[in-house]
């Protein structure tokens, strides 16, 4: 028959789709048997030191920062769009525009502060969104050009806001002291950390928004052909990414007192680093915020251990790289043992 050549074998998958409860528990909530172990060894290494309150409010109070940008992070993961590694970027920027805003008064520097983020969160969203640029490269090279921008404004100087804000003393001290300020013996940006990750918690699992983000991070194309708007839902990630970032930097440099280009480094890499950690996939449309949760509080118990045992800031590095590169490949696997990638 002359149609036969025009016929082709389809590939077999070769994919393991078979249950396999080990790798289920593993994807879901291995996490917190990490965090039961770390628990363990913590009091093994450290003891009379590590169950401590002053150690546990040190611990969750470091983790804050960390968990907000991972709140947003775990949006473009979520995506499917790997990572935003613009993220200190946006963090700093948000953080000196905050300073710089502060005659104007404390709420309304911390809203021009967070604005400022989303704007970048929308031209990120859009290249990416629209233009299907690559989301690594793209924020990364952008990144530099933000370090670039920044440092021109401001002459590669940190801003302080008491310099800044000389008419406005009440403004400074209320913003120097949001970072320093418990309600019930709480720390607020433990407090709003919690309900940050409540709130992402909430979209991704009970909005029109959140299973729509589900589809487009699991199948981009079913996902446009089905009428979901995915550039507007992609640029959403990004704004909601920013946003988080644009918080965590307010408070940043509230902790510093300072406004500076380098407040956000490393923040990026952390928190992708927690993100994977807590079971979302690079290939998105997989994962919880409960789960991303857990990666925040163990990355931060795994630092406080390596704190008090000594060890030095570039050795927590390369600990914490190869913690790493061991969850990419153990979520890669996990992931293709369930038949997901």
């Amino acid at each position: 028959m002359p149609e036969a050549k025009f016929l082709q074998k389809v590939p077999e998958d070769s994919r393991n789709i078979n249950y396999n409860p080990v790798m289920v528990f593993v994807n879901r909530i291995g996490i917190f048997a990490v965090i039961a172990v770390l628990l363990i060894i913590g009091g093994i290494v450290a003891p009379g030191k590590y169950f401590t309150v002053g150690n546990i409010r040190a611990t969750v109070q470091a983790i804050s920062l960390l968990g907000m940008v991972s709140v947003g992070m775990s949006f473009v993961t979520y995506s499917a769009n790997y990572a935003d590694m613009s993220a200190p970027m946006t963090i700093a920027f948000a953080g000196m525009i905050t300073v710089a805003s502060l005659g104007a008064g404390f709420w309304p520097a911390v809203f021009i502060g967070i604005l400022s983020g989303s704007a970048l969160g929308v031209f990120n969203g859009f290249m990416v969104g629209k233009f299907r640029a690559n989301p690594i490269i793209w924020t990364m090279a952008f990144n530099f050009v933000m370090s670039g921008i920044v440092r021109w404004i401001w002459s590669g100087q940190q801003i302080y806001p008491d310099m800044i804000a000389k008419n406005n003393l009440a403004a400074v001290d209320t913003f120097n002291s949001i970072s320093r300020s418990s309600f019930a013996g709480v720390p607020i940006m433990v407090i709003v950390m919690v309900l940050m990750f409540i709130l992402g918690h909430i979209i991704l699992t009970h909005t029109k928004f959140g299973n729509q983000l589900k589809v487009v991070g699991s199948n981009y194309e079913v996902a446009r052909l089905s009428g979901i708007n995915v550039v507007r839902s992609i640029i959403l990630v990004y704004v909601i990414n920013a946003v988080c970032c644009g918080i965590a930097g307010i408070f940043l440099a509230s902790i510093a007192k300072t406004g500076a280009y380098y407040n956000g480094d490393g923040y990026d890499f952390r928190a992708v680093t927690s993100v994977l950690l807590g079971g979302m996939t690079l290939a998105g449309g997989r994962g919880t915020m409960y789960g991303v949760f857990g990666g925040v509080v163990t990355i931060g118990m795994l630092s406080n251990i390596m704190n008090l045992i000594g060890i030095s800031t570039f050795n927590q590095w390369l600990v914490q790289g190869i913690v790493f590169l061991f969850i990419v490949w153990l979520n890669t696997n996990s992931s293709r043992k369930l038949g997901r990638d």
